[in-house]
């Protein structure tokens, strides 16, 4: 069961219309799995259509944003039945045309292994990569100096926030540091949208800096 998931603010906007196509990518991903967060999608969508249909007649108070907001947070009410757990990522492998485990990934550094697929989005100003860190593997301790959006794909990850599952949702910016280390079992694949490069922070790989895009 997804554990982390996107926003608000984010879903108002994915169901507005008004994300990047990566951004949308990483929500679409999300939703495909997350009953909570596909109900309220729904329910966003709903609203906004009421709101288009009566906008020639009313006008919109001031506190319309908060309260739809407030509704959102409320969740979809009864328990509902994740949808189970697959390999498959849907529209990702039909962007990428293959299986995750066979992709040309290239060994970064470590245990981490990235496959950069920005030229599948042309005209986007973010790097769009996927990253594979071996079952039980540590990534380097580093910051971001941009915001950066994650979903998980395969497997899972701890860090100092928590543990991050199959299909939960991660937005980190300079404000967080910290050194991601994949559970045992799978291989932790994600799937990432950044502003801008990572820093690493550690006393050797700050070095290798210069060298990361």
């Amino acid at each position: 069961m997804t554990q982390h998931h996107p926003d608000s603010f984010s879903l108002m906007e994915y169901s507005a219309g008004n994300l990047t196509e990566p951004h949308a990518l990483c929500i679409r991903l999300h939703l495909d799995q997350c009953s909570h967060c596909r109900s309220r999608v729904d329910m966003l969508d709903s609203l906004g259509a009421i709101m288009m249909e009566q906008q020639p007649q009313v006008s919109v108070a001031d506190t319309t944003f908060d309260s739809i907001l407030a509704r959102i947070d409320e969740g979809p009410g009864p328990d509902q039945v994740e949808a189970q757990q697959r390999r498959s990522v849907g529209p990702l492998q039909k962007l990428l045309g293959n299986d995750l485990d066979s992709l040309p990934w290239k060994r970064q550094l470590g245990d981490v292994s990235v496959l950069d697929i920005s030229d599948r989005f042309p005209g986007q100003t973010e790097q769009v990569v996927l990253q594979k860190l071996t079952a039980g593997g540590k990534a380097p301790t580093h910051t971001h100096r941009g915001e950066e959006t994650t979903i998980v794909l395969q497997g899972a990850f701890a860090d100092n926030k928590g543990i991050f599952n199959q299909w939960d949702f991660v937005v980190l910016n300079q404000q967080d540091e910290h050194k991601p280390i994949a559970l045992e079992g799978d291989d932790c694949i994600t799937l990432s949208v950044l502003s801008a490069p990572v820093k690493l922070t550690g006393t050797f790989t700050r070095l290798l800096n210069p060298f990361i895009r």
